[in-house]
């Protein structure tokens, strides 16, 4: 009997339209000889399943189940593909958890923490081999003396919000005087900011995923962005930078990348495929921590499908070896 996969996408954040193509993506790709696929939209206005026809089934969520006109239709596993809230942040994860279905991604605790950028470098902090840069957390709630807790950083910084991975409302601050409004802008999409300092140097992403206690590091991704700096819209636009998979890395820079993307896949308690972003500096060739990506984007112009297929996988493969991975943790 085919297991039953709820395709969750959506999301309550700017990324709601890359959520969606993240879904058409993976719907187009999974093994449909294994599994019956739901869409399964959420949003502030509801959550629902879209027929073929275009009609829209509401989902029961005592159960997590959609009554269809002539069934009912519960779900073995839940494949995750909303990225930010609620689908990132632990939310999504702890519903799932208390109607004990399996499902995709981190577990709730890995799942919060990682979408916030501070307390995820607290955690690395201390890892061998693995830098952070300095960096000041800010709080709304807090504004009084921000500016000055800042002076103690080294121009340039970034300034971003502090939950979140899509780059939407991220500044680059060359001078003390656009700090102010970088913050204000950064504030729209967040309670919290983080204020780090800029390191100059090459970026790669690391998709890595673990199936029956072997975690597999994918090749990496180096990215070099057509504009100052890798923000949302040279993350989701074609053509706005370019990526290069697998990666242009000695042997010796490849595999020391490779260690310290296990090192924090392994502290963090990661589970199914994540993706970690780095900066190898320029000076000195040390590796800094950037952030790690707990749903990854998964659409056409996304980094992940590419290290997949050159890692010799499929993805309808791959989708398999996440869904039966996530079943196998609740038998």
């Amino acid at each position: 009997m085919k297991k039953k996969i709820a395709l969750l996408a959506g999301g309550f954040t700017g990324e709601y339209v890359i959520s969606l193509q993240t879904a058409d993506t993976i719907a187009a790709n999974i093994d449909r000889e294994k599994y019956e696929v739901y869409k399964v939209v959420i949003s502030r206005e509801g959550w629902f399943h879209e027929d073929g026809a275009g009609t829209r089934w509401p989902v029961d969520k005592n159960d997590f189940s959609i009554r269809l006109e002539t069934s009912k239709v519960v779900f073995d596993v839940a494949l995750i593909a909303i990225h930010g809230s609620p689908g990132e942040d632990g939310r999504l994860q702890g519903y799932l958890e208390l109607l004990d279905i399996p499902y995709t991604t981190c577990d709730v605790t890995t799942s919060a923490i990682t979408m916030n950028k501070s307390y995820t470098k607290n955690i690395l902090a201390g890892t061998e081999g693995l830098h952070l840069a300095g960096s000041v957390q800010l709080f709304r709630e807090w504004a009084a003396g921000m500016l000055e807790s800042c002076r103690h950083l080294q121009l340039p910084l970034f300034v971003k919000p502090n939950n979140g991975g899509s780059s939407i409302g991220m500044s680059k601050v060359g001078s003390w005087e656009e700090l102010e409004p970088a913050l204000e802008r950064a504030f729209r999409e967040d309670g919290q900011v983080l204020v780090e300092e800029y390191i100059k140097g090459r970026e790669y992403s690391v998709g890595a995923f673990r199936v029956g206690g072997e975690l597999e590091v994918l090749p990496s991704t180096e990215i070099i962005p057509g504009r100052d700096f890798f923000d949302f819209e040279a993350k989701y636009s074609p053509g706005a930078s370019e990526e290069i998979t697998p990666g242009r890395l000695p042997e010796n820079a490849r595999l020391t990348l490779e260690q310290l993307v296990k090192e924090v896949y392994q502290r963090l308690n990661c589970r199914g495929a994540v993706r970690m972003d780095f900066i190898q500096e320029e000076e000195t060739g040390h590796w800094y921590f950037i952030e790690v990506n707990t749903v990854p984007g998964q659409s056409e112009n996304s980094i992940l499908p590419r290290q997949i297929r050159a890692s010799g996988r499929s993805m309808g493969e791959f989708y398999s070896l996440l869904i039966e991975e996530a079943s196998r943790r609740n038998d």
